[in-house]
Order: structure tokens, then sequence, then C-alpha cells
């Protein structure tokens, strides 16, 4: 799959399988920051990521815990952490000046080398995990249940 794209998703079965094919490239280190509205697909992509991991557990949304980790099923593979920092925002538009301690409270920088983080609302603060850190956004086309997905991987060189 190209570093770059654009998809449009007719169903939540075709954003579950752009996160399979999106899933191809991941590897231990890499963070993936979705974002997007509410209702738009995150976390149904975060499921189709975690399919193609072959990882433990349901994936679901993570609002309450704000990280779940999957194990993988294959030994070797990487472990999935989703995150939803979605609680954590300060949505009058201003980010809380404590939201990056959160962050850091979680200590994901460590699980790093091993797992794959997955990100829901992490937009401008999770790529601060790693240097290079593929962005997926999401939007619903008005009116109609059709997703639109744009993907690309941003900062430093692939590890």
């Amino acid at each position: 799959m190209a570093e770059s794209g654009t998809a449009t998703l007719p169903t939540a079965q075709d954003t579950a399988a752009l996160g399979a094919r999106l899933a191809e490239q991941l590897r231990a280190g890499d963070v993936v920051v979705l974002s997007g509205p509410l209702g738009a697909g995150k976390t149904v992509l975060a499921k189709g990521i975690a399919a193609a991991m072959d990882v433990d557990g349901p994936v679901t949304s993570p609002s309450y815990v704000l990280a779940r980790v999957h194990p993988p099923r294959r030994p070797g593979a990487p472990t999935m952490i989703h995150v939803d920092l979605y609680r954590l925002l300060d949505h009058t538009g201003n980010q809380g000046a404590d939201l990056l301690g959160e962050l850091d409270s979680l200590d994901l920088d460590s699980d790093l080398d091993d797992a794959v983080v997955v990100a829901e609302w992490g937009e401008g603060l999770v790529e601060r995990l790693a240097p290079r850190h593929l962005d997926i956004r999401l939007e619903r086309v008005s009116g109609s249940d059709v997703r639109i997905a744009t993907w690309r991987w941003a900062g430093g060189e692939p590890s």
C-alpha cells in the first residue's frame, strides 16, 4: 500500500478492511494517529488493524480506560496498544494543561519497542512518541453512511 492515499468507504466493513490493509505496513515501534469527528469510524478502523495484526481481545472504544493492551497471538509479533484520548481533551478548543502529563502517565514510550500504538483523538500529541507515524483522517459524508479516509506517513524515515 502507498505511503499516502484516499479511500471512499461505503460501509463499516470497508472501513475495517482499510484498517487491515494499512496494518500490513505496521511494525513494532509504529504509532498510528486516528482522527475525525465522533462517529467517523475510528474504532472500526482500529478493529481492522487489530484483526490483521492477529491480536487478542475484542477491540472496543477504550474511552473509559484510556488504553487497552492487545497481546499478539503469534510469538514475536507486536502487541497493539489501543488508546483513546477523547475524555482528556478540553472540548472548548483548548488543550488542557494536564493532557501531556496524562499522556505521559500512560508510559506508552516504554512499551513502544514491542508494540504498535493506535491512538484515537491523539492528533498533535501522540505523534511525539515516535518520529515517524501514520496519520489517518476519517470524515463522514453529510447525509450518508459513507466515510472518506485519507492517510499519510509523517515524520522521519522508516525504521
